[in-house]
């Protein structure tokens, strides 16, 4: 497929991280490139030869960008489909690529994909992944969403000669909308729930892109038991004929499952005799490290609960689903049971994912920053003690409500510090939900924001209790991304320690 973009007039839209590699990439392989972007002064850094339309009136530089008629545009995950550049390339039927696919088009046959999506849980469940197949002795890094771009990755290892078995690859909604022949050996989607409807336009929508990752499946399908909403996708999804639908679940696996077996993570989806056996994939032990600092809950909605390890250490439900999840996944590609184990022992958490930050006077201060939607919050929250979390929350809504998410969890929060600058939508759920609550709205214009919150927290938290920063909301709309936020929130405690 290289040789067939040789020459090509291509049009990328975005200039973010996956716009740039893109633009890299389709150089690389002997495009004629234009890009386009709405800030100005993104020409920096690119490759020679590059036309650059910038531009803020969307409708004008969308008749900028197609002076010269690409025959194909690539996405960049932040612009939605109704963007006049995009509604151009429908009109005049015009193929529109992912950065995703774009990867897949160039990458070598041999490579085996492994893919997943969910509302939430990507990033930890990738980073497992590629730790069990590091484990197998592949070559296999994690990339997509998780921050390093496919086609870097992909075209890097083709031109330094380097091996590449796997990839481990984490996909969004949004780069699913536009990927459209990529064939992995397995593939999952880890749960869905309501996030980004303001760019997808309804929770139909935001799932129909998430099921895009069952696509021509080769051999294994994995869906979360817990959420039938993942099951149909399955049953509806057109795969490559063999593959088969695989469940993961907090409980006793069937056969053509895994599961939880007392302490033990159990495998009767691909033993030869797993209708009546299961194969040991590790227990409970190999995820203590990953218990958390948070009092974690045992049980979730739906699902049993987790029965705490040999040395009484209770693991959080969502990480324990993300471990099987992920163990499917490379079950599906082959690897070895003992590998799955050791993968879970070596895989470390990121940053902004339920940190400890400090105890100040008995208080517990925990960053969970990453929780930009609600569905994370509420693992959260599900995390905490009852009645004892203060809870800062608020940011960039995407079009979502919190009336589930402040219904199920008025039962944990002393009180609740709200930030960003539209409060309304989880000011008006603790209204009705949680009216009781002492609540304090931190203004938007507030340039210390973050500061303002820990300390109006500090005030309303008693020893034992924990103040908690799991958002349900997107940053950017008062930080550059969740680790600014995460970052800001660790600096404002930092400094109630000192004065401590």
């Amino acid at each position: 497929m290289i040789d067939s973009l040789r020459g090509r007039e291509v049009l990328v839209a975005g200039l973010g991280i996956s716009g740039r590699a893109c633009v890299e990439a389709l150089v690389e392989v002997g495009a004629r490139v234009c890009a386009v972007d709405s800030r100005p002064g993104q020409a920096e850094g690119l490759p020679p030869g590059v036309r650059v339309v910038t531009g803020e009136e969307p409708t004008a530089l969308a008749e900028q960008a197609w002076e010269r008629p690409p025959s194909l545009v690539v996405a960049s995950p932040g612009w939605r489909p109704a963007s006049p550049v995009l509604q151009l390339a429908a009109e005049r039927g015009v193929p529109v690529w992912s950065e995703v696919e774009l990867a897949w088009q160039v990458c070598s046959p041999q490579v085996r994909w492994l893919t997943l999506t969910g509302t939430n849980g990507k990033t930890t469940t990738v980073g497992m992944l590629e730790q069990m197949l590091t484990a197998h002795g592949w070559r296999a890094p994690a990339v997509g969403n998780v921050g390093r771009p496919i086609v870097t990755t992909v075209l890097q290892a083709r031109a330094g000669g380097e091996r590449l078995d796997a990839l481990a690859v984490e996909l969004s909604s949004f780069q699913l909308h536009y990927t459209h022949s990529v064939s992995p050996v397995a593939s999952a989607c880890l749960n869905v729930d309501a996030d980004h409807l303001d760019w997808h336009g309804s929770l139909d929508a935001y799932a129909a892109a998430k099921a895009r990752v069952f696509e021509r499946t080769q051999a294994a399908c994995v869906y979360n038991v817990a959420d039938p909403r993942t099951r149909r996708m399955v049953e509806e999804a057109d795969v490559i004929d063999g593959a088969r639908a695989v469940g993961f679940t907090l409980g006793m696996p069937g056969p053509g499952q895994v599961g939880v077996v007392e302490d033990v993570l159990a495998d009767r989806a691909f033993p030869p005799n797993r209708h009546t056996h299961a194969a040991e994939l590790g227990t409970l032990a190999d995820l203590r490290h990953l218990g958390g600092g948070a009092a974690s809950a045992t049980s979730i909605p739906g699902d049993p609960s987790i029965p705490d390890d040999a040395d009484g250490l209770s693991i959080p439900p969502h990480v324990v689903a993300n471990a099987l999840a992920a163990a499917a996944l490379a079950r599906a590609a082959g690897v070895e049971p003992g590998d799955i184990a050791a993968g879970l022992r070596a895989y470390r958490p990121g940053a902004h994912r339920m940190q400890v930050v400090a105890d100040v006077d008995g208080v517990r201060f925990i960053d969970d920053s990453k929780a930009t939607n609600a569905h994370a919050a509420s693992a959260a929250l599900a995390a905490m003690e009852p009645g004892s979390t203060v809870w800062i929350a608020g940011g960039l809504a995407k079009g979502a409500r919190f009336d589930d998410l402040v219904e199920r969890h008025a039962g944990k929060l002393r009180a609740v510090v709200v930030i960003g600058v539209d409060p309304e939508p989880i000011v008006s759920a603790l209204q009705r939900h949680a009216p009781d609550i002492p609540r304090l709205v931190v203004p938007a214009g507030d340039t210390e924001v973050m500061r303002q919150a820990v300390a109006a927290a500090r005030a309303q938290a008693r020893p034992g209790d924990a103040v908690l920063l799991a958002p349900a909301c997107a940053s950017m709309d008062q930080f550059e991304s969740y680790a600014a936020r995460g970052e800001a929130f660790t600096a404002s405690v930092h400094s109630l320690v000192e004065r401590s």
